[in-house]
């Protein structure tokens, strides 16, 4: 008799399991993927409406391709790599899922050393992977009047971190608009709405990647 009152009892605990495996699968599948873009005014939106921010154009570009997925604009004009670092735990909350990292267009245009720039980066990429968050780092190619030595060096040191730390990489996330004038503010430095929209387009697929990262190691 004990037995047969046994067997429905571990029945129904296995069935919960089971459900509740599939519960967590399926919510991994569809939770929304919850993305911060930390950079400087490329992705901050200067000289556009919010709207046409590239953080809210990614967003909304990425839903119409059906993909469940927030991004919130952590973008501030004017920061170096290390002002990027100085406040990447206010910026980057514990509850984000990847991070899109452009920051070095100025300390490019500052002339600083690829070192310091890399010091700063390696830092970032640091925290983020001891927190678990998926990161794809984009690289610029912001640079006017510094050399094609200088542009190189910057150039390897993005590839470079992207390698050593497996990380998703999008080699200029300036090449979109840099060399097309229409596509570009007065200052010959930003991109116009249009300009945006051109990144949008190119950078996607290595967002689906960021995305799909996100949701296996979330599984």
């Amino acid at each position: 008799m004990a037995t047969l009152t046994l067997r429905p009892t571990v029945i129904a605990a296995a069935a919960c399991i089971v459900l509740a495996w599939a519960n967590h699968h399926v919510c991994a599948e569809d939770r929304a993927v919850r993305i911060v873009v930390l950079g400087d005014s490329l992705t901050a939106g200067y000289g556009v409406l919010a709207v046409d921010a590239f953080p809210a154009k990614l967003e909304r570009a990425l839903r119409t391709r059906g993909q469940s997925a927030a991004v919130a604009n952590a973008g501030v004009s004017g920061d170096t790599a290390a002002m990027g670092l100085a406040r990447l735990n206010r910026s980057i909350t514990d509850d984000t899922n990847a991070v899109i990292l452009e920051l070095g267009a100025n300390d490019m245009l500052r002339g600083f050393e690829p070192s310091v720039t890399r010091a700063a980066l390696v830092m970032i990429l640091r925290n983020l992977e001891a927190r678990r968050i998926v990161v794809l780092l984009c690289g610029v190619r912001t640079q006017p009047n510094r050399g094609d030595e200088y542009k190189s060096a910057f150039a390897a040191m993005f590839s470079g971190l992207a390698s050593e730390h497996d990380v998703l990489f999008y080699t200029a996330f300036d090449d979109a608009f840099v060399d097309d004038a229409q596509l570009k503010l007065p200052d010959g430095l930003h991109p116009t709405a249009a300009g945006i929209e051109a990144v949008v387009t190119r950078i996607l697929p290595k967002v689906e990647a960021l995305i799909d990262r996100a949701r296996r190691r979330d599984r």
